[in-house]
């Protein structure tokens, strides 16, 4: 297995727009759901990659269904599609997918998600890195405390990467007694809805003795912030997704960190690298690939990462001079000091 350290090409390959590309393909997307913000934005990159490759744009959205999911899939093929991005629901049944795919000589790309099989090409950012900067971003502010974790679904092998990364981070400090984790819970489907009440949960059970809180992404984020305001406290809380309500609060400064995944160059790497694959060029020769085994099963499959980004107070200007969200959007209501909002 390669180390993640060897990445650096991989992560410098964010828009992965080299090698001959398909002309007339068809490219199926498999959407797991639209209820995040952020996935309207790979979307349109993916689509603008796709068609500048002279390819055809399909897709599905599974509104969070497994089986919906294996159905869309199933509808894609049979509209001709020569590659699949499959932005999975649950982990455990997309097997079901894959195998669909691969009886007809499909490639698949496991977009942002893992699918731990060796016939599909894995394409994310590092989100056991994802989970460290979320980790760091809290240390900074809350050295010592009582921290509560908001995780993502349970069924999401993205939940535990980014865990695993928070643990990497702030593990010792566990231990040591330096921080106790007072409430952990998964939010089922990534909701925000779920995530305030899991967070109204953990006030209730702790007497709002809480001083900082991990949440996985910056919907649950905000659903944990609700929670906290309906108690009178602004506490640090750290997410990630660089979603437009996150960065505003970041500004305002009821939000610590939002770590910035540019769906836009993830996108359009999904694009480009579904038309090579629908061409027939093999997983391992796509430019940037590398071997990597880090899944529950360890399964070795073909993997590229690209790089995050964590946006706070200090560093605001770079989601707005790099076009993600405009000034007056971000910036409103914002405190005083915060870079980019002068």
């Amino acid at each position: 297995m390669k180390k993640l350290g060897i990445l650096a090409a991989a992560l410098m390959s964010a828009s992965i727009a080299t090698g001959v590309m398909a002309k007339d393909k068809t490219i199926g997307v498999s959407w797991s759901n639209f209820q995040e913000e952020r996935w309207k934005t790979d979307e349109a990159a993916m689509k603008a990659a796709i068609e500048a490759n002279g390819d055809k744009y399909i897709s599905a959205d599974a509104q969070s269904s497994a089986a919906k999911q294996l159905s869309d899939v199933e509808s894609l093929i049979a509209q001709g599609a020569d590659a699949l991005v499959i932005l999975s629901v649950d982990s455990g049944s997309i097997g079901a997918a894959v195998d669909a795919a691969d009886a007809e000589g499909i490639p698949v790309i496991g977009y942002d998600r893992l699918i731990e099989d060796p016939r599909a090409f894995y394409l994310t950012f590092d989100n056991k890195e994802v989970g460290r900067v979320i980790a760091r971003s809290i240390l900074a502010a809350v050295p010592k405390g009582n921290y509560a974790i908001i995780k993502g679904d349970k069924g999401d092998p993205n939940a535990a990467f980014l865990l695993e990364g928070m643990m990497e981070v702030i593990g010792d400090k566990v231990k040591s007694g330096d921080i106790k984790i007072v409430g952990e819970s998964f939010t089922d489907g990534w909701k925000p809805d779920n995530a305030q009440k899991n967070m109204e949960q953990i006030l209730t059970a702790n007497n709002n003795n809480v001083d900082a809180v991990l949440s996985e992404n910056d919907g649950m984020a905000g659903g944990a912030i609700a929670a906290l305001a309906a108690q009178g406290m602004n506490i640090p809380v750290s997410g990630q997704d660089g979603d437009h309500a996150a960065l505003n609060r970041v500004a305002r400064g009821t939000q610590n960190t939002s770590v910035w995944k540019d769906a836009r160059n993830l996108g359009k790497a999904a694009g480009n690298i579904a038309s090579q694959l629908a061409e027939g060029k093999p997983m391992d020769q796509i430019d940037g690939a590398v071997k990597w085994s880090g899944g529950a099963k360890g399964v070795e499959m073909n993997a590229i990462f690209l790089a995050p980004t964590p946006i706070n107070k200090d560093n605001l200007s770079i989601v707005i001079k790099a076009g993600h969200i405009a000034k007056d959007k971000v910036c409103e209501g914002a405190m005083a000091g915060v870079d980019g909002c002068s």
